[in-house]
């Protein structure tokens, strides 16, 4: 999957575009593991809901990597799995944004995030799965069905945790958060807005 990737910085903080005005991922350059985005402080909002440190975090889509960085520096005896679709993504966290070298602990799969957590290896394998899919478009989450959910869920070990970022120029956030209330019949619940217009859900098992 090719995406035109463009770099921008102001005042001190550098942020990841995919061909468009929307902020698809940040750095504070002076501080790069410091989570910049109100959003993603808010993805983290598991952290009160799940034994700590998790064994296993998976990150549903790569961006800048911030979160990433996050839970590598804050859990150091967590693995670490971060699926992203697009080469170029992970290309571009390693080179702008300070996403550590893969090791035994942090690995990145190139693959599709719907067929990751549809595969019947990767079930009851996570503790948390922080899940942020976007394009260019930011029109919507790129999966945000009921379907989909269900696969996550699946992937989840008992008392595991996941948070979506829903946010979009027109989709609507009733409907992902009825998919996701769905899935996890009922477990879920919602953060008030940032700022920004973004949303987080938080769905347990």
């Amino acid at each position: 999957m090719k995406i035109d990737l463009h770099i921008s910085e102001e005042d001190g903080i550098r942020y990841l575009h995919f061909g468009s005005e929307w902020i698809q991922g940040a750095m504070k350059i002076r501080a790069p593991y410091t989570l910049v985005l109100d959003y993603t402080n808010d993805l983290m909002v598991w952290e009160g809901c799940v034994d700590l440190p998790p064994a296993h975090i998976v990150t549903l889509g790569l961006g800048a990597g911030s979160v990433a960085k996050y839970c590598l520096k804050n859990y150091p005896k967590s693995r670490l799995t971060a699926i992203e679709i697009a080469p170029q993504v992970c290309v571009a966290a390693h080179r702008f944004f300070k996403l550590p070298a893969t090791d035994d602990r942090f690995e990145i799969e190139i693959i599709d995030a719907a067929k990751w957590v549809r595969a019947k290896a990767h079930h009851g394998s996570c503790d948390v799965m922080i899940i942020d899919l976007y394009d260019a478009d930011a029109f919507g989450p790129v999966h945000d069905s009921v379907a989909f959910y269900r696969d996550c869920k699946r992937c989840l070990r008992p008392g595991g945790a996941i948070t979506v970022n829903v946010f979009g120029a027109g989709f609507g956030f009733e409907d992902s958060f009825a998919h996701v209330f769905e899935a996890f019949d009922g477990a879920a619940e919602a953060l008030a807005p940032c700022a920004a217009g973004n949303r987080i859900i938080l769905a347990r098992v």
